[in-house]
């Protein structure tokens, strides 16, 4: 049986990969503008990338990926704008390109089961119970 090849994980962006995505960020705030400094955009998706694959909270973020609270804010702002849709989308293309994903091939799991008691055709009363109530030193 043949091994196969491990190839290490990224801890940063390859300079390739990043001239191939850095057009569908949205633009930089430019330097100089009033304000707190700007942390580049490659930064912060380096910090991204690092608690999605650590699984780390963001405050945990190493300080060279700038704050975890600037990177957690970049990925919310990313996600809610659609930015991550369209990286997902432009590296499966280049991926396609290099390697080819079999897009024929789909898999679908599910799960039926039979609703309890023959779901709504027969109604079962649940029993009431009875409660005593201990008195309580304040009534």
């Amino acid at each position: 049986m043949a091994k196969s090849k491990h190839l290490p994980t990224i801890g940063r962006l390859p300079d390739g990969v990043w001239a191939e995505i850095k057009p569908l960020l949205p633009p930089e705030k430019l330097p100089g503008t009033p304000g707190r400094p700007a942390v580049p955009f490659r930064k912060v998706l380096d910090g991204i990338l690092y608690v999605l694959r650590t699984g780390c909270q963001w405050k945990a973020v190493p300080k060279e990926f700038g704050s975890g609270s600037t990177c957690h804010k970049r990925f919310q702002q990313w996600q809610h704008t659609g930015v991550f849709a369209k990286l997902w989308e432009k590296l499966l293309e280049r991926y396609d390109e290099l390697h080819g994903i079999k897009w024929h091939f789909q898999s679908l799991d599910s799960i039926t089961i039979k609703a309890p008691l023959g779901g709504g055709r027969r109604r079962v009363r649940t029993p009431r119970t009875v409660v005593n109530r201990a008195l309580s030193a304040t009534s």
